[in-house]
């Protein structure tokens, strides 16, 4: 498995990771635990090095699945978890975000139980909080990496200014934002500013939450569990408009024996070489689908037809959670 360097302090991670989350919740029901748990540990056999979670996801169930899979291959693996949400404790129900560094330090704490790690390897703010400068935020994790309870910060779904004033504060190792085929806001202003920095840049979504695979019909219904059942790219008229998409993919992925989630990825990996995608899998068949497209050295003929292929096809449909996200400048 070839390797990437997420930021300047040494992270060192497979150049293709695992997101964790689909395991547990928001993309349909939860995998079988013993199943999932097998799958984390064949990617590790396969040099996956880099696996992704967080205590939203469930929430904590998430963390706790991730924790127990990867306790015996902890000296081989970086685990990246993430803070700054707040939930109902009765309900855990999501109560909006919050930032605030004595939380912070109570999430850290609680991640740590639920990973069954002394250190986090790499901890994000998952989530701008507008009622918290940015600098408290770096100020609270680089107390954590003094103390040896985190190693390296992150961010996700931050603007360029954002990224700038914490990196300022401590360095930032990564920036997690949603960056695909179809969704490529990143390489306005947050790719150029990681690429000045040193920033490792991890894209979540990377398969367009599956859209991108090939394996989802214009008709596909999803169940009411399933997030992509409120997301608008997935409203079956922006289904269908979307489709023209992935039908490109399709044709640029057979003539070089490849599958549309491999072309999808390679193209990720061919745009910088600070890029580490997350795809989530919950299969062996699809962890090793995914992990081919590293190896998929994309031409510049190909790269030019995706690019052709993006400008004639116009995505119907603002991108996940758009509109919601404190994406702070």
């Amino acid at each position: 498995m070839q390797k990437r360097k997420l930021g300047n302090a040494g992270l060192e991670v497979s150049a293709l990771g695992f997101g964790v989350m689909g395991l547990s919740a928001n993309l349909g029901p939860a995998a079988d635990r013993q199943e999932a748990i097998a799958l984390m540990r064949a990617a590790v056999e396969r040099g996956v090095t880099f696996f992704d979670t967080a205590e939203a996801y469930g929430p904590f169930i998430n963390e706790e699945l991730a924790g127990e899979a990867l306790a015996p291959v902890r000296e081989q693996v970086v685990i990246a978890t993430k803070f700054g949400f707040k939930f109902d404790p009765e309900t855990r129900a999501t109560l909006g975000v919050d930032s605030r560094p004595e939380h912070i330090r109570q999430v850290a704490e609680a991640s740590l139980r639920r990973l069954r790690v002394e250190a986090i390897d790499l901890f994000y703010q998952h989530r701008v909080d507008p009622s918290v400068p940015i600098e408290d935020v770096a100020g609270a994790v680089k107390e954590l990496v003094e103390q040896g309870k985190v190693r390296h910060f992150g961010l996700s779904e931050a603007g360029a200014g954002t990224i700038r004033r914490a990196n300022a504060v401590h360095p930032v190792a990564a920036v997690q934002n949603q960056y695909s085929l179809w969704t490529r806001e990143p390489e306005n202003e947050v790719l150029p500013v990681c690429e000045e920095l040193g920033i490792g840049f991890v894209p979540w979504a990377p398969l367009g939450t599956g859209f991108l695979t090939g394996k989802i019909k214009a008709d596909t219904k999803f169940a009411s569990s399933d997030l992509r059942s409120g997301f608008p790219r997935f409203k079956q008229e922006a289904m269908q408009a979307n489709m023209a998409l992935v039908d490109g993919i399709r044709q640029i992925a057979s003539a070089r024996g490849a599958t549309p989630a491999q072309i999808a990825l390679a193209w990720l990996l061919a745009q910088k070489p600070f890029i580490v995608p997350i795809p989530g899998m919950d299969k062996l068949e699809f962890l090793e689908e995914n992990l081919a497209a590293v190896d998929l050295n994309l031409t510049a003929s190909d790269l030019g037809a995706l690019e052709l292929l993006l400008s004639q096809v116009s995505i119907q449909g603002v991108r996940l959670d758009e509109g919601l996200l404190s994406l702070s400048e």
